[in-house]
């Protein structure tokens, strides 16, 4: 990440797990909110072997917002970003108007953000990495600008099943049925040591983005019964 001036930007770096759904939605009932025709379930993996890892810097200095993954920038005008990022700062102004001692007042609302992600695993290659990718970016804004709360919502909104990757174990993404999507939130059902013998197998065959042919990048379950 380039640095803009002298002054001290405000940083904030998280990390957020992939999820593999074991139920999954089948379309879109609104495709600009990211609402699905069904609720899904999924199993969150351990950070120790796959995640995402987001550091979002503020400045006053910064001129515009710009957004770089896995070192390369990229165009940070994608509607699905700007969504994310809009939600934050809405929230934050909220929370700042309404005179929440707990705001974040040394971050300026009108300060520009550069975003740095890295994922430790192939991008768009089958594995979820906007999943993750989507999670860590709200989650590490709503630190960055002091924003608390319900925040799946607003990672939906980014990737649908971002808002699974939010919470650890097994998460429900409800589906509901407001034309907003307000109720269309993700909830935690069981937590990580629900199911212990249960184990993922992530077999690497190419680091190649899909869509240049075949998927590269297969999954299985693999489930270890104790004898």
């Amino acid at each position: 990440m380039p640095e803009d001036s002298t002054e001290t930007p405000s940083i904030v770096t998280c990390t957020a797990p992939v999820n593999i759904a074991v139920i999954k939605y089948w379309g879109k009932r609104n495709e600009d909110l990211i609402l699905p025709i069904n609720s899904s379930l999924s199993v969150t993996l351990h950070q120790d072997q796959l995640k995402t890892t987001t550091t979002v810097a503020i400045s006053r200095s910064f001129q515009e917002d710009r957004l770089w993954l896995n070192g390369k920038e990229e165009d940070i005008s994608h509607p699905r970003l700007q969504s994310c990022l809009r939600e934050i700062r809405r929230l934050a102004r909220k929370r700042r108007s309404d005179g929440d001692p707990r705001s974040t007042e040394s971050v300026g609302l009108s300060h520009k953000v550069h975003i740095c992600s890295v994922n430790n695993f192939p991008t768009a290659a089958g594995l979820a990495s906007s999943a993750a990718g989507f999670a860590c970016l709200v989650y590490t804004l709503a630190q960055a600008f002091g924003v608390e709360g319900e925040l799946s919502g607003i990672a939906r909104q980014g990737s649908g099943s971002a808002c699974r990757s939010m919470y650890g174990g097994f998460v429900q993404w409800i589906m509901g049925h407001k034309e907003d999507g307000k109720d269309s939130v993700a909830q935690q059902v069981e937590p990580e040591g629900h199911w212990p013998e249960l184990r993922i197998l992530v077999l690497v065959v190419g680091l190649s983005a899909k869509g240049s042919g075949n998927v590269l990048v297969k999954y299985c379950c693999h489930i270890l019964r104790h004898r």
